[in-house]
């Protein structure tokens, strides 16, 4: 078992890497590979909407996205770190993941997903669902925890206070490693699920 971390955050030791930690030490104790990709401090630009992915299956600009793509591919389940900016995530996170999801031709479909939000005190349910919409689109199961995947801290280093989130972090780790392996025995013995050819219906003719 293999988790890709993306870390929106462009503070290295922050309280949003605070929050991907305590879910590492989970993943760790249950033997799952980790890799953390801290995407916050990169210079990542947005997608123009060239369509040039549609022929190559790859970004046209050639940067850390098709990096991860590769990383991607491989990883049983993907996870995406991010403060809370106006409530909404990191907007490099966000040009990241758009070009990232919408570039790759791989089947996504039952890699488990999870977001981490991260904020002095709210946005962070607005964060949670815009994250959350990347996994829903593409097949890809949602981990879930025992509350919102929320962690709170304000200068660097607060977090380690929030018990409950903290609590929440590694809970939402254990339930997707579960997740994970529960997929994987469902894949030899059942498969994926069958896709229909795509019927894209426009309101505009």
């Amino acid at each position: 078992m293999k988790v890709l971390i993306l870390n929106g955050s462009p503070k290295e030791n922050g309280n949003t890497a605070i929050a991907i930690k305590e879910m590492v030490k989970i993943f760790d104790a249950e033997g799952v590979e980790t890799e953390i990709v801290r995407v916050g401090n990169m210079d990542i630009r947005g997608c123009i909407s060239c369509g040039s992915c549609f022929n190559t299956g790859k970004c046209a600009f050639d940067d850390i996205v098709n990096e991860l793509a590769g990383k991607f591919e491989k990883a049983d389940g993907l996870v995406i770190a991010s403060p809370v900016y106006y409530a909404s995530a990191n907007g490099t996170l966000i040009s990241c993941l758009d070009r990232l999801f919408y570039s790759t031709h791989f089947n996504k479909t039952m890699k488990v997903g999870a977001c981490i939000t991260v904020a002095r005190r709210g946005g962070c349910s607005a964060t949670f669902d815009e994250l959350n919409k990347y996994f829903t689109i593409s097949g890809m199961p949602v981990a879930p925890s025992q509350y919102w995947n929320s962690v709170h801290g304000n200068a660097p280093g607060q977090a380690v206070e929030d018990l409950e989130g903290l609590q929440t972090m590694r809970t939402l780790a254990r339930n997707m490693v579960f997740l994970m392996k529960s997929i994987a025995l469902g894949k030899e013995k059942y498969g994926i699920p069958e896709k229909e050819e795509w019927q894209p219906t426009h309101f505009i003719r």
